[in-house]
């Protein structure tokens, strides 16, 4: 038995953990249904400013090691 590669074992666990996400998002998308739920503008704000601050924040940690360090 050959032994996973790390980035075998990333792109293994990053696509099952990815598409686990979408379905969240998806499953989410059900309560737009006006005839099920009521919300206002400021807790669909709350929602997606809180999604788009956790996206930018896991981004950040990925791309920490590309950016390159200012120097003299």
């Amino acid at each position: 038995m050959t032994q996973e590669s790390r980035h075998e074992r990333f792109r293994r666990i990053a696509a099952k953990r990815t598409n686990d996400i979408l379905e969240k998002i998806r499953i989410l998308g059900n309560c737009s249904n006006k005839s099920s739920y009521e919300y206002t503008e400021e807790e669909i704000n709350k929602i997606f400013s809180e999604i788009d601050k956790q996206l930018k924040l896991i981004k950040a940690k990925f791309l920490a090691g590309k950016r390159e360090r200012f120097r003299l």
